[in-house]
């Protein structure tokens, strides 16, 4: 435990405050359109907005991995809050119901930061109250606080009503005769399980007073479901009120397991010393980098006896895409090349038939084998392991006869019509499956099937191969670095005969026989920002210059030039709607990465392109106080204002941002205005 006298300390250091004062917090829209985000480090997590309102099936104040990092379960959704001053009641949450919004404490809120973690202080008639929440790291538990500010001589009391979902945090609660209200109360905690094969709660709390009650609040409505086009109502269940004197904070622990109340300052102290120490360890030195190293923490999980990546919050499990392509970023540009060890050893454990496995599923079925791209970015996420540790014995001893073993059954073919093809290139793709990046599918429709050779992936090919000769050569393995030398130069000389369009002065985006997909994508971009590139410098300059030209916005690019006349302007309205313009025009901000590598690998450094570069940063540090605090959003609408979307935090933004500004930006004179930005 630390010192209470060493908090001052502590927080001087970590001085990565994002914060909102009235204007913003009493402005129901304004308020309501900002998430926060606490996670646990095993897939669990809490989440809300600054007004108190849920908006989204996935807020709630306890959303539980029960096999982590998924089996995650929404139990406690939130507490309804009122401040009695005298006798005389306020009400200091809110809620959005039909037609209204009830109550709208909101309009209380004098400030919100984020320090580290998320703190309303209410102003109700003079009285400031603290309200505090925070998750432990490694436990399905999170401690709420209210301490009241100022001194008055009036009697200050709080009234917590814990409203209840239990379920699957995919789903939605409805009035349930079948849902067991009744609780246990014993000393400083109240625990309950309303259903038999869910976890029990336990609400640690140093209430005076506990009162029964067992009443079922009705038709919350959650604005951002009703957006995306699903059920957007939900029932909850009260069961109980703790009341409070307010002469010593208030404190409530949500928990699967017991909690003493005793360690509620412990946890605190302890959660901001651990963020504290990243910080230190990343080295990171100016606010935007120690926001982005707290962000990229928030991803990192764990699986079994190892560790993986949450691909995205609120919805995503962990993807072996999303992982590979998230390391570098999340783990080796924040100093933490333990963790990307444990991670490429837990993924080569679960590897099948030359494939790393693509998604984990929720419910804990056999993983998805669905991909052509997540076990090429394997090899890369390895390559840049070695790069910045040099460990070659690890790769030797855990992981070389894996990728040898990948290698050969990419030759011999393997799922989903995945093999080397006779020009050295890799083909893949079956009708009704979808294997790249762009994977989105509506029933039996692939919006974007790109059957045949996407051009990322002979990029990825080429760089695994290129990876493998030097690993050979490394090892004494002699042969083997011939073959893979051998099979890279074939590729190489396909790739530059085929792939040409001399018509754009760039790449086609799919070759399938004699047919050539000319749309302008951003997949082109990999071949000149992976570390082994197929093309010659003029050819690559002129990629570059056709990807800035096409795609290139302020949050990354666009996934579809707009000249397509499959361009999609936003990401909006039902499933099939978002689901049909997600790479069709929408941006994507991982794809900052590759951009920014393809202008370094081009030659391509000079002011202008540095100017259009940092101007992405600058709207990223923006944005981080705009959707989910903190954190980068998955994708944005495709046209201004541009629009976030998607999760509010993605695992893949934050780390290839932080990757790029870290490798080629941080601690030069063109950065200082990013990384200085501005207090909100």
């Amino acid at each position: 435990m630390i010192p209470e006298n060493n908090l001052r300390k502590i927080r001087n250091l970590q001085n990565t405050m994002i914060q909102f004062d009235a204007a913003t917090c009493e402005d129901f829209s304004e308020s309501t359109s900002r998430e926060w985000l606490e996670t646990n480090g095993i897939g669990g997590f809490a989440s809300g907005t600054i007004s108190g309102a849920n908006t989204r099936r996935y807020h709630g104040l306890l959303i539980a991995a029960t096999k982590p990092p998924v089996g995650r379960i929404a139990m406690l959704s939130k507490f309804e809050e009122t401040l009695i001053i005298d006798g005389e009641k306020f009400e200091l949450s809110a809620n959005s119901f039909p037609g209204s919004i009830h109550p709208q404490g909101f309009k209380f809120i004098k400030s919100f930061r984020l320090d580290p973690f998320p703190i309303w202080t209410f102003d109700v008639n003079g009285i400031e109250i603290e309200k505090a929440i925070l998750m432990v790291h490694g436990e399905n538990t999170t401690v709420c606080q209210w301490t009241l500010l100022s001194s008055p001589s009036k009697r200050i009391a709080l009234e917590l009503r814990p409203l209840l979902s239990f379920r699957d945090y995919h789903h939605l609660q409805r009035e349930d005769p079948k849902f067991d209200g009744a609780f246990l109360i014993d000393e400083n905690e109240v625990s309950m399980q309303p259903y038999a094969d869910l976890p029990r709660l336990y609400l640690g709390h140093n209430a005076f007073d506990i009162e029964r009650s067992g009443d079922w609040y009705r038709n919350f409505e959650y604005s951002i479901e009703k957006e995306r086009g699903f059920d957007f109502r939900e029932d909850l269940f009260q069961p109980c009120v703790l009341k409070f004197e307010l002469q010593e904070p208030a404190i409530a622990i949500a928990s699967t397991s017991h909690q003493s109340l005793t360690d509620a300052l412990s946890f605190r102290l302890t959660e901001i010393a651990r963020r504290e120490a990243l910080l230190m360890q990343s080295e990171a030195k100016d606010d935007f980098t120690k926001q982005l190293v707290i962000a990229a923490d928030q991803f990192i999980v764990s699986r079994g006896e190892g560790e993986t990546i949450i691909a995205g919050y609120h919805w995503f499990s962990d993807w072996g895409r999303d992982t590979m392509i998230a390391l570098n970023g999340l783990t080796l540009a924040t100093n933490r090349p333990e963790i990307t060890q444990q991670i490429l050893l837990e993924f080569s454990r679960h590897i099948s038939k030359g494939m790393l496995p693509n998604r984990f599923p929720d419910v804990g079925e056999e993983p998805d084998y669905n991909s052509v791209d997540a076990t090429l970015w394997y090899f890369e996420a390895i390559r840049a392991y070695i790069s910045k540790t040099g460990d070659l014995d690890f790769v030797r001893e855990s992981l070389y006869e894996k990728l040898v073993e990948i290698i050969a059954w990419h030759l011999r073919g393997t799922r989903f019509g995945i093999r080397v093809d006779t020009d050295g290139l890799l083909s893949a793709g079956e009708l009704g499956v979808q294997l790249t990046w762009m994977d989105a599918k509506i029933g039996d429709w692939v919006v974007t099937p790109r059957r045949g050779k996407p051009v990322e992936i002979q990029a990825l090919w080429y760089n695994a191969l290129c990876t493998m000769a030097h690993l050979a050569e490394e090892f004494g393995d002699s042969d083997g670095a011939d073959q893979y030398a051998a099979m890279a130069s074939t590729a190489q000389l396909s790739f530059n005969q085929l792939f040409w369009n001399a018509d754009e002065d760039c790449l086609y985006d799919v070759i399938d026989g004699v047919e050539r997909d000319d749309s302008i994508r951003p997949n082109q971009i990999f071949a000149v920002a992976l570390h082994y590139s197929m093309l010659e410098q003029s050819r690559a300059r002129k990629v570059v210059a056709k990807v800035e030209e096409e795609l290139l916005t302020p949050f990354g690019l666009r996934s579809l030039s707009r000249s397509n006349s499959d361009y999609r302007r936003k990401y909006l309205g039902s499933p099939r709607m978002r689901d049909s313009s997600y790479h069709q025009g929408t941006v994507w901000t991982w794809l900052i990465g590759p951009f920014v590598d393809a202008c370094i690998n081009a030659g391509m450094r000079d002011e202008k392109t540095n100017a259009k570069i940092l101007a992405m940063f600058e709207a990223i540090r923006k944005h981080l106080s705009e959707a989910g605090l903190g954190q980068i959003s998955e994708i944005f609408d495709a046209e201004l204002p541009h629009a976030p979307r998607g999760c509010i935090a993605q695992a893949w933004s934050i780390a290839e941002v932080l990757r790029v500004w870290r490798a080629y930006f941080e601690n030069t004179r063109l950065s200082a205005r990013v990384a200085k930005g501005d207090k909100h």
